[in-house]
């Protein structure tokens, strides 16, 4: 059976601005600390978000600037452009929805927010394989299309019990 811990990001309580970069040492609100334990924790991490102007939404973003510091994600070596990836052996789901179709967002939009996620994100800190699945168009959909996309979603779940 397997078990599964979520976060919330709605309902967490942390300042997703990291005001000083890496300059100076914002401590982490508790929302934030249990976080890293979470993510510490899991085998698998599955992140559910809308795609807002090609990308993650701003809260996201800033839950990933918080939480997936040097010393606990990666760390950088030293005199050395390579950096060691601290959450090696984790794999990761993106459920994605959008309302651009998915023939647009791969041939004009270059999937530049999946690049974003897999690349830049989560592969920097170790964590492989990324697999996505999106769901789009959601404003023009039908009810039955919706219910398939939900099954497909239990599907995907059922895979890692």
């Amino acid at each position: 059976m397997a078990h599964i811990r979520t976060l919330d990001l709605s309902q967490m309580s942390f300042d997703p601005n990291l005001k000083y970069g890496y300059r100076k040492r914002t401590e982490l609100e508790e929302d934030l600390l249990q976080a890293q334990e979470a993510i510490r924790w899991a085998d698998h991490l599955v992140f559910v978000y809308p795609t807002w102007w090609g990308t993650m939404p701003a809260i996201l973003k800033g839950f990933f600037d918080r939480v997936l510091l040097p010393g606990f994600a990666y760390r950088y070596r030293d005199n050395s452009p390579l950096w060691d990836k601290l959450l090696t052996g984790k794999s990761a789901r993106l459920i994605v929805t959008m309302d651009t179709p998915p023939w647009y967002n791969r041939w004009i939009y270059k999937r530049a927010g999946h690049s974003v996620m897999k690349r830049n994100i989560l592969n920097f800190c170790g964590i492989r394989p990324v697999r996505i699945t999106e769901i789009s168009p959601v404003s023009h959909s039908s009810e039955p299309q919706r219910v398939r996309w939900l099954e497909k979603v239990k599907r995907l779940g059922s895979q890692l019990a």
